[in-house]
């Protein structure tokens, strides 16, 4: 079979999701199916053969700020291996109780005793439901969904609300997948800092996990914003058999907000309450995170952001396991308080069609980061993703129109200068 092979640039921090193959792999050969937006969260800088069709769930891979450890640099610049073809997902007619591998410790009358994987999978598709949900009882239409799962476990449930009362394109996905990669490909995803190197090389392949929800919601009118949220989670673990095995995991996700006109009072109240979220756990993670974001979200050749941020986090895993997992779940759970008001109080606004045409022009700037700067978008389409999942992030209209440069003072260009110039919404703690 012809290949095509292409360089993932960082899959801890992309959006793809990924799972094993069933081809013999070549030495030192990272195995996994490439669900589509989150294979970016596994590994760093893979170079990947062409993958059959494949599921997504979405999240771009946030840039490090210039603070973060030389760990995750270093995890983003070492390291090769290669991804070999695999058997194309099963789809399903009913939506499975869980997308683990059977007996994989789901115990869902007992979630303190279950796995971490089964705890995560278990808060995002509630985060699925409940987003769902919101969004059909502002809407009055249902989302469409599409459910498979794979033949080495895993799988992804996308629904999509496409033409609705309110949205233009709304979509939420849940993706888990398994894998394994070799010694190397472990080295890099750690930065090189196993404490034990025989232990590491006599596991031979590794496995690992990965798993997310993201969503991107497009409304109709003008003056209601557009929001991206992502939140996984990834671990390796080894052979049982092999003591001193290594074993790593982080976490990942975050929340931003792309309106096409500035309310100051919606920027503010959306900051605040992921503020909130932050401030529960730390009082450095929202002033971090929101820069992280504000740099991960700039459209290099405009000079611009593509709207005016959240926060973005990646790699997390400098304390318990727990209480990330408890922070995680706080920012997926504000999404709906965060974001559903500014719909519901603006999805009914009077606009004109130079609104319109503004707002066109917006989700053209949407489409340029989305297609020449997201990770996990970029990477499903050089390597045979599921089509319509890599796409699902973009809206359904768009607009260009050579130099098209706002008056002075409009609200156009207010809008246009908050994306060159970011600023605090909220003030510090």
């Amino acid at each position: 079979m012809a290949t095509t092979t292409t360089t993932m640039a960082s899959l801890l921090s992309a959006r793809f999701l990924i799972a094993p193959s069933f081809a013999t792999p070549a030495a030192g050969a990272a195995t996994y199916h490439c669900d589509s937006k989150l294979a970016a969260v596994s590994f760093p800088s893979l170079k990947c053969r062409h993958l059959p069709s494949a599921a997504a769930i979405g999240s771009p891979a946030p840039s490090t700020p210039a603070s973060s450890s030389s760990r995750l640099l270093t995890r983003k610049s070492v390291a090769f291996a290669e991804a070999r073809s695999i058997e194309e997902e099963q789809m399903l007619t009913e939506c499975p109780a869980s997308l683990l591998r059977e007996g994989e410790n789901v115990q869902w009358d007992n979630p303190s005793t279950s796995s971490m994987r089964a705890r995560f999978e278990t808060m995002i598709r509630k985060a699925q439901d409940d987003i769902c949900a919101a969004v059909e009882a502002v809407d009055g239409s249902k989302f469409h969904e599409d459910s498979w799962i794979r033949p080495g476990g895993g799988g992804g449930i996308s629904r999509v609300l496409q033409d609705g009362n309110v949205w233009e394109k709304a979509g939420v996905n849940v993706s888990v997948v398994y894998g394994t990669m070799p010694p190397e490909a472990y080295r890099a995803a750690t930065g090189g800092s196993s404490d034990n190197k025989t232990a590491l090389d006599k596991a031979g392949r590794i496995p690992f996990f990965a798993a997310g929800v993201s969503s991107v919601m497009h409304p109709k009118n003008p003056f209601a914003p557009t929001v991206h949220f992502n939140y996984r989670y990834f671990e390796t673990d080894a052979p049982r058999d092999v003591a001193g095995a290594p074993k790593a995991w982080w976490f990942g996700g975050g929340t931003d907000l792309t309106p096409s006109y500035i309310f100051e009072e919606d920027a503010t109240h959306f900051h605040q309450v992921q503020k909130q979220a932050c401030d529960k756990h730390d009082l450095a993670f929202y002033p971090k995170f929101k820069q992280w974001c504000d740099d991960y979200f700039l459209i290099k050749h405009r000079g611009e952001r593509r709207g005016l941020g959240g926060i973005f986090f990646d790699d997390l895993n400098d304390r318990d396991p727990e209480v990330l997992l408890a922070f995680s779940s706080e920012c997926a759970n504000s999404v709906i308080p965060a974001y559903i008001p500014l719909i519901e109080k603006r999805k009914d606004t009077h606009f004109s069609p130079e609104h319109k045409d503004w707002q066109q022009l917006r989700r053209g700037r949407y489409v340029e980061f989305n297609l020449v700067y997201d990770r996990g978008t970029t990477f499903g389409l050089k390597t045979g993703g599921r089509i319509e999942s890599i796409l699902m992030s973009l809206p359904l209209t768009a607009r260009w129109e050579y130099d098209h440069q706002p008056e002075e003072g409009t609200e156009e260009w207010k809008l246009l200068e908050a994306c060159r110039n970011p600023k605090s919404w909220v003030p510090a703690s």
